[in-house]
């Protein structure tokens, strides 16, 4: 098993990476592997709603998005880590989930997902909310933790003093192995995800 962690600040080794590097040991006790991917410093574009993607299975920017697909199919869970601007994630973090989902979500649905956010003082709850909506409309379980999952510290030597806040990643990579060694252990004995129909579509604009 596999767990995929994507880390949307601009500094690659930063307060997010700290956070997130907590979260990849607590996996790596349980026996679990992980990747933290960068998404880089280039911008990231919005969704162009031009419907390539529903013809090609891939996004016609062509950029880190893509690069993420495939990753994404073969893992069996996700962290998703940001730094807070103005109480909200950052704008590059949007943009690609946005894409991501809309490209594979298919892919995505059924596995534990959970969001991670880093902050110098405040904001982290308001971020978590807004990354947490793309798992509850795409039927992922949301991995908890002790705590909510945010880190404190304008760099990573401060993090590295949050106690608590890595704590809160340590357990939340041992929830996260939890959930996927018990959704494992129900796919052995033939409990698989349910077939939901969402075919049905309602239109209140008039």
């Amino acid at each position: 098993m596999k767990v995929l962690m994507i880390n949307s600040s601009t500094h690659e080794k930063g307060c997010t990476y700290t956070a997130l590097s907590e979260v990849a040991r607590a996996l790596q006790e349980e026996g679990i592997d992980s990747e933290i991917v960068w998404l880089g410093t280039k911008p990231v574009s919005d969704c162009l709603n031009c419907g390539y993607c529903k013809k090609e299975g891939r996004c016609v920017c062509g950029d880190v998005v893509d690069d993420v697909i495939e990753k994404a199919k073969q893992a069996d869970g996700y962290v998703f880590g940001t730094p807070v601007y103005y109480a909200h994630p950052s704008g590059r973090l949007l943009s690609f989930m946005d894409r991501l989902w809309i490209t594979a979500g298919k892919y995505l649905a059924y596995k534990p997902a959970a969001a991670v956010a880093s902050a110098r003082r405040n904001g982290q709850v308001c971020t978590m909310d807004v990354i947490n909506k793309h798992f509850s409309i795409n039927q992922m379980p949301i991995v908890t933790s002790s705590y909510w999952n945010h880190v404190f510290g304008s760099d990573a030597e401060d993090v590295a003093q949050d106690k608590e806040g890595l704590q809160t990643m340590y357990n939340l990579g041992k929830n996260m192995a939890w959930m996927l060694k018990l959704i494992e252990n129900g796919r052995k004995n033939g409990i698989t995800h349910p077939d939901n129909v969402t075919n049905v579509r309602t239109n209140f604009a008039r």
